[in-house]
């Protein structure tokens, strides 16, 4: 059968203050009260069974994720703590083969925004068709590129397959000089790495036996006995010393080069914006006939151009005079002002606000 792996890890601290670690950036209720989690599981369990559709979230998340609507309660899978993509998706894999062991599962984001529907659901019915007729296939998705970006790692595609291309190099995030190069050279040659995927759990997990085996046993010992005693002792006494290490290093790149799997990328043919970044959630709100994004229930901005301005409580008042292209993000007990263009500094920011205020980071 067909099921769905969302992930929901990850701290998301570019968008600090929204983002805090105790409620990362997929639960915030940034677009319209409602969280990047809530619209990656309705899209889900629009072309997934709800019985079939899966989260993976750290067991410090467990309270703020048990309630998300459309998921069903045991469906929920906890890691003890946060290893990286690899342990989170090979534990989620291992779980689904044990109660379904022709499982064919698509891994999801749950911070990304993906539209129209329709085109997503199309791309991912072709993913799994070709994961059920291919028992060697780690199928992943492209996106094809509007501009030079430095932010995204890039997918190398060789020859065709099944609407689709054979990666042949995965390339990690470019200079300018470079990612202009791929932009240049199509989409028939270069796309950007959505970190989605499809395959049979039981290829991802031989995969993982190839490439981590080190990890893999554990890995699939703790799928078995999730959810029983067992569980209990193996989360506490072995699995802080499961590697860290992230899908792409550990089995997306070197299967790309092994005979014994292909990794195959289709392009997905629908607009896909990773909310990562304050730039990118203005993207997400769209902008006004001057240029700004306003994610505030009370705010004046009088001739001002292209900010991105942001709070969280609906009875405070923000207001801009003259300025342009900022970033203003208020919030009960921080705020943040920087130029847009130094956005992704903030990752810098947060770990000296972990240093001075860590009970607001």
């Amino acid at each position: 059968m067909r099921h769905a792996l969302i992930l929901a890890g990850g701290s998301g601290t570019r968008l600090w203050p929204f983002s805090t670690a105790g409620l990362p950036k997929q639960l915030v209720p940034l677009l319209q009260g409602r969280s990047l989690l809530d619209i990656a599981v309705e899209r889900a369990t629009s072309v997934v069974p709800t019985s079939q559709v899966w989260l993976a979230a750290g067991e410090q998340l467990r309270t703020a994720v048990e309630s998300v609507a459309g998921l069903q309660a045991d469906r929920l899978i906890v890691e003890p703590s946060g290893r990286d993509t690899l342990p989170a998706v090979a534990l989620g894999c291992a779980v689904i083969a044990a109660a379904d062991p022709d499982a064919v599962v698509a891994v999801l984001t749950a911070d990304h925004l993906i539209e129209p529907l329709e085109s997503f659901a199309a791309t991912l019915d072709a993913a799994f068709r070709l994961a059920e007729e291919r028992d060697d296939a780690l199928v992943t998705f492209g996106v094809v590129p509007d501009a030079p970006a430095t932010g995204f790692g890039y997918l190398e595609l060789g020859e065709p397959l099944a609407g689709g291309h054979v990666v042949s190099t995965f390339r990690e995030k470019p200079s300018l000089e470079l990612a202009t190069e791929f932009l240049a050279a199509g989409p028939s040659r270069f796309l950007w790495n959505s970190g989605m995927f499809v395959w049979r759990a039981s290829t991802l997990l031989r995969a993982v036996d190839a490439f981590v085996p080190e990890s893999a046993p554990l890995l699939r010992e703790m799928g078995c006995a999730y959810g029983t005693p067992a569980w209990d002792v193996l989360a506490r006494e072995q699995w802080p010393a499961v590697r860290k290490l992230s899908i792409d290093y550990g089995v997306m790149e070197p299967a790309s080069t092994s005979s014994g799997f292909t990794v195959a990328a289709l392009p997905l043919d629908a607009r896909w914006l990773d909310v990562g970044s304050w730039p990118a959630y203005g993207e997400a709100l769209g902008a006004d006939a001057d240029g700004n994004a306003v994610g505030a229930a009370r705010a004046v901005l009088h001739e001002s151009r292209g900010n991105v301005v942001a709070s969280s409580d609906p009875d405070h008042l923000v207001t801009l005079v003259g300025c342009e292209g900022l970033v203003v993000v208020h919030t009960p007990t921080a705020t943040l002002v920087m130029p847009a263009a130094e956005a992704q500094r903030v990752k810098e920011l947060h770990a000296l606000v972990a240093e001075v205020a860590p009970d607001l980071a």
